[in-house]
């Protein structure tokens, strides 16, 4: 497991890469069928009858919602395209609200979360004949992993000697992280339209526990922190991709893979066209 300098193990998609906003834009084209995989959406319900002595009102109830549930209070429906931006009505992408105290998302953009990840292996795993030889891809404009980003740290109320030297602490063991985490990501990147990733080595077993990112350190997932944008295995039968910008995941194979993902009712899945527009102005079923 690590980094992988050799970037021409990406110059098999190069040629395929489709149109920018498309399934073959983010996975490539030349695939028997295409997945499209909507992330999902973190709940919480407040008591809008109590104020705590913020102004705020206590979460009572914390639970995942679908797509699926949220359209339905907007009396919508879901489709392939469905963006949430045009679902919930609101720009850029907001927290949906219900009059009975639920604030429900917004999904997360460039990131799949790990237990559908690992759900999804079930599926991935059985259709490719190198489980254990993948190539993952992760961005190169994550600031925690460039140094672009700036760590700020403030108290309530006066801090005293052990909060400071604690928070000293903390400071000098995320700086000694992330350069650790600078040089691991040395050298070359592979150059997809629009987007610098850094390939390493990975295998279906590793995504399939849900808590792999956490117990990864960094000789195993120099990535640190981040699932991949861009997964595919050796034998080039499917590839998986988080486009940054997207709150879904594609992931473009055989025929039977994406019959399985799209009947895995654990998903709310949708099967989408190569040249489908995904980009908001692709919903045009919820056009304001």
């Amino acid at each position: 497991m690590g980094m992988i300098t050799d970037t021409s193990r990406g110059d098999w998609l190069l040629p395929r890469a489709g149109a920018w906003a498309t399934a073959g834009g983010v996975v490539g084209t030349g695939f028997e069928a295409y997945a499209r995989v909507l992330h999902p959406l973190d709940a919480r319900r407040h008591d809008l009858a109590v104020t705590d002595g913020w102004g705020l009102h206590p979460v009572v109830e914390e639970r995942a919602w679908r797509w699926a549930e949220v359209a339905a209070h907007r009396g919508r429906h879901l489709h392939p395209r469905v963006q949430w931006t045009r679902l919930t009505g609101a720009e850029p992408p907001l927290t949906f609200e219900t009059d009975d105290g639920w604030a429900v998302g917004p999904p997360e953009e460039g990131q799949l979360d790990t237990a559908v990840l690992a759900t999804l292996t079930e599926h991935l795993g059985p259709a490719t004949t190198t489980p254990d030889d993948l190539v993952a891809a992760v961005w190169d404009g994550w600031g925690d992993l460039n140094g672009s980003t700036a760590t700020l740290s403030f108290f309530i109320g006066e801090p005293s000697e052990e909060d400071i030297r604690e928070q000293q602490r903390s400071d000098a063991e995320r700086a000694l992280r992330d350069a650790a985490v600078q040089r691991g990501l040395q050298g070359p990147v592979f150059e997809w339209p629009g987007r610098s990733f850094h390939l390493m080595t990975a295998s279906v077993r590793l995504f399939a526990d849900p808590a792999w990112l956490d117990a990864a350190d960094l000789e195993t997932w120099p990535g640190a922190g981040h699932t991949p944008q861009m997964l595919w295995p050796e034998d080039r039968a499917w590839v998986l991709a988080t486009e940054i910008d997207w709150d879904a995941t594609i992931v473009g194979g055989g025929r039977d893979l994406v019959d399985g993902i799209v009947g895995d009712d654990r998903f709310e899945a949708f099967e989408v066209e190569v040249d489908d527009d995904l980009s908001w102005a692709g919903d045009v079923d919820h056009r304001a």
